[in-house]
């Protein structure tokens, strides 16, 4: 019998850095640069990683705009995790819950982002003591890289 929610599969590895310490008043905790806007291909990755770091993912919240296929399950490690789709998610956001109730705020690079720009905002968005806001973080690094940043389907 199949699974009625996407599975995960081998790949790469995800693209994403998260801070050292959790700070109380960081708006973002990490940033992640996916590959692609296919959700399925995507998240299985980034929830391996992140359940390393901070123990099993329950629950994940992302934008209905940004990504090209939605589901409400996803398989993980012999895990299911309920995925939320909302319009009132920035496209530039993932948030991430824990089993304990932690929230795991993610800054979301765009695949076609120039390397200069992802890396610029992926570390700033780790840093403890940023204060910028998803789109803020973007626009920074794009600025400091000298580069736009990019077409995006987003």
């Amino acid at each position: 019998m199949s699974s009625p929610f996407p599975a995960s599969q081998p790949s790469a590895g995800p693209r994403l850095s998260l801070s050292a310490v959790r700070a109380t008043r960081a708006i973002l905790d990490g940033g992640w640069w996916p590959r692609s806007l296919d959700a399925a291909a995507e998240l299985p990755e980034l929830v391996v990683a992140l359940q390393e770091r901070y123990g099993r993912i329950r629950r994940l919240m992302l934008s209905s705009a940004a990504w090209d296929r939605r589901f409400p399950r996803l398989g993980v490690d012999g895990h299911e995790i309920r995925i939320g789709w909302f319009s009132a998610v920035d496209p530039e956001v993932l948030i991430a819950t824990t089993d304990r109730g932690d929230q795991i705020d993610l800054l979301v690079v765009p695949p076609d982002a120039p390397e200069a720009v992802a890396h610029g905002a992926m570390v700033a968005a780790a840093d403890p003591a940023n204060r910028l806001r998803a789109p803020a973080v973007l626009a920074a690094a794009a600025a400091a890289a000298h580069e736009p940043l990019g077409g995006g389907a987003r």
